[in-house]
C-alpha cells in the first residue's frame, strides 16, 4: 500500500504534466512516408513494373530523402492539395508531370537504358483524408535479346522502395531506403543474392523500423527502462518482451498468424499506456509485470510482421532475412536503451529525486502519447481536428528551432525560480518535474521532424537545467 505521501506526490506530477503539455503544442497535421513497393516481373521479351506509389508526392515535386513525415518537406501544401483531387484529375497532372518523374527511374539490361512506358494507371477515390491514397502504376519497357541480367534504379527524392522479383521462385527482394540501384536481376530466376548478404541487409530494415520510423516501439522500450534503473528487473522485462515478439514476429511473417493491423495497433498503443501508467504508481518490478511484457510483446512482434509483409520474404533466404530484421530490431532496441542511460540514467539515477523528477514525469508523456494513439487508431477521435497538437507531435512538423527555444525558455524561467527561492524543496520537485515532461515532449517533436540536432540540444538543456535545480537540495543517492 502506497503511503499518503506517495499518492501526493503521484498527483501532483500528473496535474503538473498535463498542465504543461499546453505548454508545448500548436496545431498542424502531417504524413508518413511510406516505401513504394515495386514488382517487377521479367518476361521473355518485356518488363513490367507496377509501383504501388503515392502519386502526390512526386508530382509535387517533393523530395522526400531523409524525410519520415511529409508535412516537414518543402511543397507539402501542394502535396495536400493534390490530395484533394479526383482520379482524373490526378491521373492528368501524373501523366503532364511524367516527363519529369521518369529521369528519377531507371531501367537497364546491363549498360543499356530500357525506355519506360506507362502501360496501366489506377487511381482510386480518396476515402478517408487520414491516410495515404495508394495509386498503381504499371510500367513496361522491351528486352534486348540475350540473357544481361536487369537492374532498377530509384532517385533518393521518391523516398523508400521495397523491390520484388515476381511470377518466378527463389524472385529477387531489396530495400532502397534512399534511393540507389538494385543488384543485377538474372531474367532467369534464382537470386544472386547469398543468404549472409540477405541477413546483413536485412539488420538495416530492422533497426530503421525502430530508429527512426517506431516511435511507438520506442516509447514502449523507453517504458520498460523507466521503471527501474537496476540491471535485474530491467533484463527481466526486455527478456520477456525479446522472447515474445520474436514467436509472433515469425509466426506472423509465415503467415500462421493473422490479425488485422486495425486490431493489433490500438493494442499496442494500449500497451504503451499501461507500461507509462503502471510506471508511476509502482515502486518497482511486480511479479505479474514480465508476464504483463511478455503478453504485449506478443503484439509488437505481430506490428513487427505486417512491416515484413511488404517486403516479400517468400521464398529464397526466408529464414536469414527474418533473423536479420530481429537482429536489427534488437540493436534499435539496445540503442534506445543505451542512449537514455547515458543521457539520463547515469548522470541521475543515483539521485532520490530520480523518479519523482524524471521516470515519472516522463513515464506520464509516454501514456499522455500513447492514449492519443488509442483514440486515433481506433476512430474515436479526429486527428485533423482538436487533436492535431498529438497528430503533430507524433508524425513531425513542429518548427524544431522553435520548440527548441520554447523549451529553452520554460527551462531558463523554472531554473532561475528555483535558485531565487532557494531551499523550496517542493519548488524544486514541481520544476523538475515541468522540465522533464516538456522537454521530453520537446525531443519526441524534434525527434519525429527528423531534426535530430535540436534533439540532442534539448536534451543537453534538459541535463542542465535539472543539474542547476539540484544544487542546493537533497543530494543523497540511492538506487533507482
Amino acid at each position: 500500500m502506497l503511503h499518503f505521501q506517495d499518492h501526493y506526490h503521484q498527483i501532483r506530477v500528473a496535474l503538473l504534466a498535463l498542465l504543461s503539455t499546453l505548454l508545448v503544442v500548436t496545431n498542424a497535421r502531417a504524413h508518413e512516408v511510406q516505401p513504394t513497393i515495386a514488382d517487377l516481373t521479367i518476361n521473355q521479351s518485356d518488363v513490367e513494373v507496377v509501383l504501388d506509389w503515392v502519386l502526390e508526392a512526386p508530382i509535387a515535386g517533393l523530395d522526400l530523402e531523409g524525410v519520415q513525415d511529409i508535412n516537414t518537406a518543402e511543397g507539402a501544401e501542394d502535396y495536400d492539395a493534390l490530395r484533394q483531387l479526383p482520379p482524373a484529375a490526378l491521373e492528368t497532372a501524373f501523366r503532364d508531370a511524367w516527363p519529369t518523374i521518369s529521369q528519377g527511374i531507371g531501367l537497364h539490361a546491363g549498360d543499356e537504358t530500357l525506355p519506360l512506358n506507362i502501360a496501366g494507371l489506377t487511381i482510386l477515390d480518396v476515402e478517408n483524408f487520414e491516410l495515404a491514397r495508394h495509386s498503381q502504376v504499371i510500367l513496361s519497357a522491351a528486352l534486348p535479346e540475350g540473357d544481361t541480367a536487369v537492374t532498377l534504379s530509384w532517385a533518393s527524392e521518391f523516398g523508400p522502395i521495397v523491390v520484388r522479383q515476381q511470377g518466378i521462385e527463389n524472385g529477387y527482394t531489396t530495400f532502397l531506403s534512399a534511393g540507389g540501384t538494385t543488384d543485377p536481376i538474372p531474367r532467369t530466376g534464382g537470386d544472386d543474392q547469398t543468404g549472409g548478404q540477405a541477413f546483413v541487409e536485412y539488420i538495416g530494415v530492422g533497426f530503421d523500423h525502430i530508429i527512426p520510423l517506431g516511435l511507438d516501439h520506442i516509447l514502449f522500450v523507453l517504458g520498460l527502462f523507466f521503471l527501474a534503473l537496476r540491471i535485474g528487473p530491467l533484463l527481466w522485462q526486455i527478456s520477456a518482451f525479446t522472447l515474445a515478439h520474436t514467436v509472433t514476429l515469425a509466426l506472423g511473417s509465415l503467415g500462421i498468424i493473422k490479425i488485422s493491423p486495425d486490431i493489433v495497433e490500438p493494442l499496442i498503443a494500449a500497451s504503451i499506456v499501461y507500461v507509462g501508467v503502471e510506471n508511476v504508481l509502482s515502486r518497482g518490478l511486480t511479479p505479474w509485470r514480465p508476464f504483463v511484457i511478455f503478453a504485449f510483446g506478443l503484439l509488437h512482434g505481430l506490428g513487427f510482421a505486417s512491416v515484413l509483409s511488404d517486403f516479400g520474404l517468400g521464398g529464397t533466404h526466408f529464414v536469414p532475412k527474418l533473423i536479420g530484421f530481429n537482429v536489427g530490431v534488437e540493436i534499435g532496441q539496445i540503442a534506445v536503451i543505451a542512449a537514455a542511460f547515458v543521457t539520463l540514467g547515469l548522470l541521475f539515477g543515483g539521485h532520490v529525486w530520480w523518479r519523482l523528477r524524471i521516470a515519472n514525469p516522463v513515464s506520464i508523456a509516454i501514456a499522455v502519447i500513447a492514449t492519443f494513439w488509442v483514440f486515433e487508431r481506433t476512430g474515436v477521435i479526429d486527428p485533423e481536428g482538436a487533436f492535431a497538437p498529438f497528430a503533430m507531435l507524433t508524425e513531425g512538423g513542429f518548427a524544431s528551432l522553435w520548440t527548441t527555444i520554447v523549451i529553452a525558455a520554460l527551462a531558463a524561467v523554472l531554473t532561475g525560480a528555483v535558485l531565487a527561492a532557494s531551499g523550496l524543496d517542493a519548488l524544486r520537485d514541481a520544476a523538475g518535474i515541468i522540465t522533464s515532461f516538456t522537454a521530453f515532449l520537446g525531443v519526441v517533436a524534434t525527434f519525429t521532424s527528423g531534426a535530430w540536432f535540436m534533439t540532442a540540444v534539448i536534451m543537453a538543456i534538459w541535463i542542465l537545467a535539472l543539474r542547476l535545480q539540484s544544487l542546493g537540495g537533497p543530494d543523497a543517492e540511492e538506487t533507482a
